[in-house]
C-alpha cells in the first residue's frame, strides 16, 4: 500500500502540463487535472494529419495492387479499410477525453493494474519499431532524393546530416512534449497538405485512367488479404495511442466529435494518397514495380528536378510527423510499464533506441527491413487482440473511470484479470496459426493452423486471417464475458484523485 499511496500523491502533484510550447511537459502517467484540460476536439485535426499524410500513403497504392486485385476492388476495400481502422482510434480516443490518462493507463480498466503490463510492452515495442523505421525512411529518403540530384554520397554526409536533423526533430518533440508537439504537427500538416497537392498537379499527366481500370479482378481471398493489409497497416497501428491526444480534451467534450475528428482528420490524407497510389501504380507497371521495391526513390523518378528539394521536404515532414506520435507514446507506454523515470526521461531513452535503430538500417542493415516487417506481423496479432478487447471495452463503459483504481491493484479494476489475458493468449495462439510470415526463417513457425487445415498452398495462405480472428476474438470475448465485471465496476461512484 506504501507503493501505491506514493503513486497516488505523485499524481496529485503533478501539473499536468506546460504553459507553453517549449517548456517540457511534466504530465505522465497522470490523470490530467480540470484546470489543465483544454482544446476542442477539432484541435484533434492536427496531429492525426501530420501523422499520416506520409508520402508512404502513396507508395501503399502499389503494395495494395501487389495482391493481384484490380484498381475498383482496391479503392473500395482501401476507402473502408482506412475508415474502419480510423474509427477504432476514435473510439478508443473516447476513454481518452473520459479518462485523461495515457491509453496504457486507461487499459488498465480492462487488464487489471499489473495485468495491463503485458499491453504496455507490446504498445511500447511496436511504437518503438514504428519510429526507428519512420525516421530511418526519412533518413534514406534524403539521401535517395540527394543522389537523383547528383550529389554522391560515397561518404556518407548526407545521411549523417539528414539523421542529425530528423533524430533531433523527433527526440525534441517526444521529450519536451504535448504542446510543441501540437505546434510542430501544425506546421507539418500545412506545409506537407500544400507540398502534396503540389506533387500531385505535377504528376497528374502520368496517369492513364484506362489502364488502371483494365486491370483485372482478383479473387475474394486476395481481398481479404489487401483488406488486413490496410487495416494492419493504418488504423490498427495507431488504436494503442489513441487516447494519448484526446486525454487534454474537457470532460464535457462530445462524445461523437472526438470520434468523429479523430477519424476523420486521420483518414483524409491516407484515402487521397492511397487512391493517387493506385492510379500511378496501375497506370504504369515499370512504375509499379519500382515503387514497390523503393517506395521513396520511385516517387521522384516522375518529377522535375527543380521540386526534387520540395519533394524531399514533404516527404521528411511526413516521416517526422508519424515519428513524433510514436516517440511521444512510446514515453507514455514505457512509464506505464512501471518504469520508475519521468515522461520526459522516457521519451529520451526511446529517442537513444531509435537513433541506434536508425544508424544500423541506414549504415549497413540491408536486411533489417525484411527481418523487421515479419516482426511486426508477429506484434501485430496480439496487438489486434489488444484492440478487440479495448474497442469493446470502452463501447461497454457509462460512467466515468475510477481515477485512484487505476493505480490500485488492490482497487475495482483488480490486479490481474483473468478473462482479458485469457483473451489475449487464445486471440494470439489462434492469430498466428492464420498468419503466414515468411520474412524470416525464425518466424516461419508461423501459420501453424492453415498448415493443420490445408490451406498453406492456397490463396487463404495470404489473407492473414489470423489479425481479423484476433481482432474478433478479443472484441466478441470482451462484450460476453466482461459485461457483468463491468456493470459491478460502475456500480459505486468513481474515486476520482483531486
Amino acid at each position: 500500500m506504501e507503493n501505491i499511496n506514493q503513486t497516488i500523491s505523485e499524481v496529485k502533484k503533478a501539473d499536468g502540463g506546460s504553459k507553453g510550447s517549449f517548456e517540457i511537459e511534466i504530465a505522465g502517467a497522470d490523470i490530467i487535472k480540470d484546470q489543465d484540460r483544454k482544446g476542442t476536439p477539432q484541435s484533434l485535426f492536427w496531429p492525426w494529419f501530420a501523422a499520416n499524410i506520409s508520402v508512404l500513403g502513396i507508395s501503399y497504392g502499389a503494395w495494395v495492387l501487389d495482391f493481384g486485385i484490380s484498381f475498383v476492388q482496391a479503392t473500395l476495400i482501401g476507402v473502408i479499410g482506412i475508415i474502419l481502422s480510423f474509427f477504432f482510434c476514435g473510439v478508443v480516443a473516447l476513454a481518452g477525453k473520459r479518462g485523461s490518462a495515457p491509453t496504457m493507463v486507461l487499459s488498465r480498466a480492462a487488464f487489471g493494474v499489473n495485468g495491463n503490463k503485458v499491453a504496455s510492452i507490446l504498445s511500447w515495442l511496436l511504437t518503438v519499431g514504428w519510429e526507428t523505421i519512420l525516421t530511418a525512411t526519412a533518413v534514406l529518403a534524403m539521401a535517395t532524393v540527394f543522389n537523383t540530384l547528383g550529389w554522391q554520397d560515397s561518404d556518407s554526409t548526407i545521411k549523417i546530416v539528414a539523421m542529425i536533423v530528423v533524430c533531433v526533430l523527433i527526440i525534441g518533440g517526444g521529450v519536451i512534449g504535448f504542446n510543441l508537439i501540437m505546434k510542430m504537427q501544425t506546421f507539418i500538416t500545412v506545409a506537407t497538405g500544400i507540398l502534396t497537392v503540389i506533387y500531385i498537379a505535377l504528376t497528374w499527366n502520368t496517369l492513364d485512367f484506362s489502364a488502371a481500370l483494365a486491370i483485372p479482378n482478383g479473387d475474394h481471398q486476395m481481398v481479404i488479404g489487401a483488406l488486413v493489409f490496410i487495416l494492419t497497416g493504418f488504423g490498427l497501428g495507431w488504436v494503442n495511442m489513441a487516447a494519448d491526444y484526446s486525454r487534454y480534451l474537457p470532460r464535457k467534450s462530445k462524445d461523437s466529435a472526438v470520434v468523429f475528428w479523430t477519424t476523420f482528420s486521420a483518414s483524409c490524407a491516407p484515402i487521397i494518397l492511397l487512391l493517387f497510389g493506385l492510379l500511378l501504380a496501375g497506370s504504369n507497371p515499370d512504375l509499379h514495380s519500382a515503387i514497390s521495391a523503393d517506395p521513396v526513390g520511385a516517387l521522384t523518378t516522375i518529377l522535375p528536378t527543380w521540386f526534387l528539394i520540395p519533394f524531399a521536404l514533404v516527404a521528411l515532414l511526413g516521416l517526422i510527423g508519424g515519428a513524433l506520435l510514436d516517440i511521444y507514446s512510446s514515453g507514455l507506454a514505457l512509464v506505464s510499464m512501471g518504469v520508475p523515470v519521468p515522461r520526459y526521461v522516457a521519451a529520451g531513452i526511446d529517442g537513444v533506441i531509435m537513433t541506434l535503430g536508425t544508424i544500423y538500417i541506414a549504415f549497413g542493415g540491408d536486411d533489417f527491413f525484411v527481418v523487421f516487417q515479419g516482426f511486426l506481423i508477429t506484434l501485430g496479432v496480439p496487438i489486434a487482440v489488444w484492440a478487440g478487447i479495448m474497442l469493446a471495452d470502452t463501447i461497454m463503459r457509462k460512467a466515468a473511470y475510477s481515477e485512484k483504481d487505476l493505480f490500485d491493484p488492490s482497487g475495482r479494476y483488480g490486479n490481474i484479470n483473468p478473462v482479458a489475458i485469457s483473451l489475449m493468449v487464445v486471440g494470439t495462439v489462434i492469430g498466428w496459426g492464420f498468419v503466414t510470415n515468411s520474412y524470416a526463417s525464425w518466424l516461419q513457425w508461423q501459420g501453424y493452423f492453415l498448415n493443420m487445415f490445408g490451406l498453406s498452398e492456397t490463396a487463404w495462405s495470404w489473407a492473414n486471417l489470423g489479425v481479423l480472428f484476433a481482432l474478433l476474438i478479443g472484441f466478441l470475448g470482451t462484450l460476453i464475458f466482461a459485461r457483468s465485471s463491468i456493470k459491478q465496476q460502475e456500480s459505486q461512484p468513481p474515486r476520482l484523485i483531486d
